[in-house]
C-alpha cells in the first residue's frame, strides 16, 4: 500500500496541550482524575492530530495480558455459497492460530477515514476484503494511514500494485472448462459470466476464448453474456442464449450459481441436462454436488484462499515482508453428470 505518513504520538499531543504524556494517557483510558477543561483540550487535540493508539500485537493486550487478535472479513453483498466457503477457510485458519474472526457486510463508505479508525478502535489487526467492487483509493489510503493491513480476495482489478490480493488460476480454469466441452464434441459453446470488468471474470472469459480459438471455433454474437454472479442472472442470460436462432449445445458459466440459473432456464424450455444441454460451472461450492444432475465445475480452492488470506494478513500485521503482492492458487476441473457428448444434444 502507499507509504503511510508519520503517526501522531502521545508526546506530540502532550506537547501541543502543554501537559504530560501521563495526562494524555489518562484521558485516553477514561481516568477520572483529570480536570474537565484539560480533558476537553486533550480530546480536541487528539482529534486534531488524528491520533490512533497502536493496536496491541497479536496475542497480547495493551496491559500485557493474553488476548485474542481479531481480523475482520468484509463482503460487499449478502453472503452466498461462495462467501460461505471463504468464511469457512478464514475461520478454520483462525481457530488453528488462535485468532478471532469477525464477518461483516460492508455498506457504502462515505467517510473512509472514520471507517478505518473505527476498525482499529474495535481492535482489528487486519482487514480481509472479499469483493468484486472496485477498490476506492480513499479507502486504501485511509487503511494505510492507520496502518491496518489489507488483503483482498478476488478484487475487481489490481490497479493498486502494493495491495496484497489472493485469487486462483482463473484463466487456466476457464481454459480447462471449455476444453472439456470441446473434447465432448461441442462447438456451439456459450459463456455466461459475472461483471464484465471484474478481473476474475475477464480471466475466465479469456480462458474460454483461448480454448475456442485454439480449436478454430468461432464465438457467434450473443454467445457471451455478462451480469452478476447470481442465480437470477443465470436464468436471465441462460434464457437469452437458449432463445437464439441457433442456441448453444453447451454453456460454461462463470460460477455455480449462474450454472444453476442456466439449468432452470433450460428446464423452463423443456431442455434436459445433459441430454439436450451440457453445463459447466465454476467454484465447486456445496450447491454443485447438491443439484440434479450434479454439476461439472471448476474447483476454485475457496477455503484455502481464505486461509492464505488470513495468514498473509497476520504476517503483514506483524511487520513481515511478503514475497508477492498477488497469490494465485490452482484450480481443477471436476467432472460430474451435467456434461455429456454432443451427440446427446444433437440426436436426443
Amino acid at each position: 500500500m502507499p507509504a503511510s505518513p508519520r503517526r501522531a504520538t502521545l508526546a506530540t499531543v502532550a506537547a501541543s496541550a502543554g501537559v504530560s504524556v501521563a495526562t494524555v494517557s489518562k484521558v485516553l483510558n477514561g481516568r477520572s482524575d483529570v480536570a474537565p477543561a484539560t480533558r476537553s483540550l486533550v480530546e480536541s487535540l487528539l482529534r486534531e492530530h488524528d491520533y490512533m493508539a497502536q493496536s496491541p500485537r497479536r496475542g497480547t493486550a495493551a496491559n500485557g495480558a493474553v488476548a485474542m487478535c481479531t481480523v475482520e472479513v468484509q463482503f460487499d453483498n449478502e453472503l452466498n455459497a461462495y462467501s460461505t466457503e471463504i468464511v469457512q477457510g478464514v475461520v478454520s485458519a483462525g481457530a488453528e492460530l488462535g485468532v478471532g474472526v469477525v464477518v461483516s457486510v460492508r455498506k457504502t463508505i462515505d467517510h473512509p477515514a472514520s471507517w478505518a479508525r473505527d476498525l482499529v478502535a474495535a481492535g482489528r489487526r487486519a482487514l480481509i476484503a472479499v469483493t468484486c467492487a472496485e477498490l476506492d483509493d480513499r479507502q486504501v489510503r485511509a487503511l494505510s494511514r492507520v496502518q491496518l493491513p489489507l488483503v483482498v480476495i478476488d478484487p475487481l482489478n489490481l490497479q493498486h500494485d502494493q495491495v496484497t490480493s489472493i485469487g486462483s488460476t482463473n484463466f487456466a480454469g476457464g481454459l480447462a472448462a471449455t476444453q472439456h466441452l470441446l473434447a465432448l464434441g461441442h462447438r456451439r459453446i456459450a459463456y455466461i459470466g459475472g461483471p464484465a470488468t471484474a478481473a476474475c471474470n475477464q480471466a475466465r472469459l479469456h480462458g474460454y476464448r483461448a480454448a475456442m480459438e485454439a480449436e478454430g471455433v468461432p464465438v457467434p454474437p450473443g454467445y457471451t453474456q455478462f451480469g452478476h454472479f447470481r442465480y437470477q442472472d443465470g436464468m436471465d442470460h441462460g434464457a437469452a442464449v437458449l432463445d437464439l436462432p441457433e442456441p448453444p449445445t453447451a454453456v460454461f458459466a462463470g460460477c455455480d450459481e449462474l450454472a444453476l440459473g442456466v439449468m432452470e432456464a433450460a428446464r423452463a424450455r423443456g431442455l434436459r441436462v445433459p441430454q439436450d444441454l451440457s453445463i459447466v460451472g465454476f467454484d465447486d461450492t456445496q450447491i454443485a454436488w447438491m443439484t440434479s444432475p450434479p454439476l461439472t465445475t471448476v474447483r476454485q480452492p475457496l477455503r484455502e484462499m481464505g486461509g492464505v488470506a488470513l495468514r498473509t494478513a497476520l504476517r503483514l500485521a506483524d511487520g513481515e515482508k511478503i514475497d508477492s503482492h498477488h497469490v494465485e492458487l490452482a484450480t481443477e476441473l471436476i467432472v460430474r453428470a451435467s456434461t455429456a457428448d454432443v451427440a446427446c444434444a444433437e440426436h436426443a
